[in-house]
């Protein structure tokens, strides 16, 4: 597969969006300062290990059992590089994919370390997922399986009201803390120590470690040195916060830190709602809350206060209008996380978000943007392009043993991506209707997305987001036909009536 650049795609989308603005009213609040499009708002929710294909194998088409619901795809709906007859019926890996009935929503965890999923795409024949991403499941035979419209429903209504990729990346291989830091610095070297074994090879993270500057992270933990989109948007004076469900403390006044909050999900088990190696400016000096302080005020969300940008989700509700940049992380139970949560648990979370998302003001000029951190080690049968060699003899796997390509002279290691493909759907009233964008994109072309549309410029220091491809295809530049909002059951994911 070869990869394409497409820098020019946010200039073309801002000179489009901004002639267009000349000439046809701009409703609701107006433009974020330095905003090059009329996108003033970007929500970001970053969800848990899921590849595309178990979510989207077979998207249009569902299974639709009795007494289920169901999804009924329009005729337009245009086709996505999912599973064909083949390899449904004569996969080449130790099992065929299966699919996934809503009632068994809560699996089992699948094993998705850095070198486990190279193994899995076995030097590009993709044939190796049961024997080294299968994790402890009794059937290991279970990271071959997928849901359809029946489980997922509300991911494929979005699909279909709004755009779709089916050629988006983790920028790395691994597991959940390197898809969160590269979500927000394109960039996993760097790590503080730079040898942690098992953690921390050649100064760059390849293992969840908690976070060093978070009185409620557990060891070992790993700190960050280097710049974030952070340090990026506090430079140009634009509004932003991540916002972490049990983020706020629940001791007392004076008392050690503890973060002790927890919900049960859909099978009755009590999860902890904040996981620190989700939460990635929480590894760097610059942009932590170690003592997980509140905002000021509700005015004061998402400027700098003692809170340094890092919230509870119920600021982000609290706050009179949103941050211009703003992350959202789901309460544990409601992440998508296999394990401890779950495509229905996680589906009620994004529907309840987006729904009020779209009653607010900000949506008339809002893009909400819906991804994953890492694929679980689910199966998926895209393999991506090596767009970042390395040749470490320990850890890296997917070309040769101890080779991911080859890397030049200077390389940071233990960066092996592009990784697995992962699911990402973009929710705007300037998104493109019922549309599937091909292109080849990775976690940093969120990044990207963000660092063009407010000109914050780039990370630097080989991060990724200087290789990204732009998002801006996935938008819709005519202003006379803006998407409508598209309002969903949370139980179900079904559209009304």
């Amino acid at each position: 597969m070869k990869h394409r650049r497409s820098c020019g795609l946010i200039v073309a989308l801002a000179v489009a969006l901004t002639a267009a603005a000349c000439t046809n009213t701009i409703e609701g609040p107006r433009r974020a300062e330095g905003s090059t499009t009329p996108i003033g708002h970007v929500v970001v929710i970053y969800d848990e290990n899921v590849s595309f294909d178990h979510y989207f194998a077979t998207y249009p088409r569902a299974e639709n059992p009795s007494g289920q619901p169901t999804f009924d795809a329009r005729a337009d709906t245009p086709a996505v590089n999912g599973l064909d007859a083949t390899l449904l019926t004569a996969n080449p890996n130790g099992a065929n994919p299966h699919r996934l009935d809503r009632s068994e929503a809560l699996t089992c965890d699948q094993d998705h370390e850095y070198a486990a999923e190279q193994k899995a795409y076995n030097h590009g024949l993709v044939d190796a997922f049961v024997e080294n991403t299968g994790g402890q499941c009794a059937d290991r035979s279970t990271v071959m399986g997928f849901f359809d419209g029946n489980t997922v429903t509300a991911m494929w209504n979005y699909a279909q009201q709004f755009a779709m990729s089916d050629n988006f990346f983790a920028s790395t291989f691994g597991q959940s803390t390197a898809g969160a830091i590269n979500l927000v610095s394109g960039q996993t070297h760097g790590a503080v120590p730079v040898d942690l074994p098992g953690y921390v090879a050649n100064g760059t993270l390849i293992q969840d470690a908690d976070p060093t500057h978070d009185a409620c992270s557990k060891s070992p933990t790993v700190g960050f040195s280097g710049r974030n989109v952070g340090n990026l948007l506090n430079e140009r004076g634009v509004t932003w916060g991540w916002f972490e469900g049990g983020f706020r403390p629940t001791s007392a006044p004076g008392q050690p830190i503890v973060c002790g909050s927890s919900h049960p999900n859909i099978g009755g088990h009590m999860v902890t709602d904040y996981i620190p190696h989700h939460e990635p400016f929480q590894y760097y000096t610059s942009t932590a809350n170690p003592q997980h302080l509140a905002p000021s005020s509700p005015a004061m969300v998402g400027k700098n206060d003692a809170a340094n940008h890092q919230y509870d989700l119920e600021d982000f509700w609290s706050a009179p209008e949103l941050p211009a940049v703003s992350f959202l992380k789901a309460p544990g139970y409601q992440d998508g996380h296999a394990g401890y949560s779950d495509p229905l648990d996680e589906q009620r979370f994004l529907v309840e978000t987006i729904n009020r998302l779209q009653e607010r003001p900000e949506w008339d000029d809002m893009a909400i943007i819906v991804s994953y951190d890492d694929s679980d080690g689910w199966y998926d049968h895209v393999l991506g392009p090596i767009v970042n060699p390395s040749n470490d003899p320990a850890n890296d796997f997917l070309s040769a043993p101890g080779e991911c390509g080859m890397p030049e002279p200077g390389a940071y290691l233990d960066r092996c991506g592009y990784g697995p493909r992962l699911p990402l759907l973009v929710i705007s009233p300037f998104s493109r209707q019922n549309y599937v964008d091909h292109q080849v994109l990775d976690q940093t072309s969120i990044l990207r997305f963000i660092e063009d549309n407010w000109e914050l410029g780039r990370i630097g220091d080989q991060s990724f987001d200087a290789k990204a491809s732009s998002m801006a295809t996935m938008f819709d530049v005519d202003q006379t036909k803006r998407t409508p909002p598209l309002i969903l059951d949370p139980s179900t994911g079904a559209r009304p009536g």
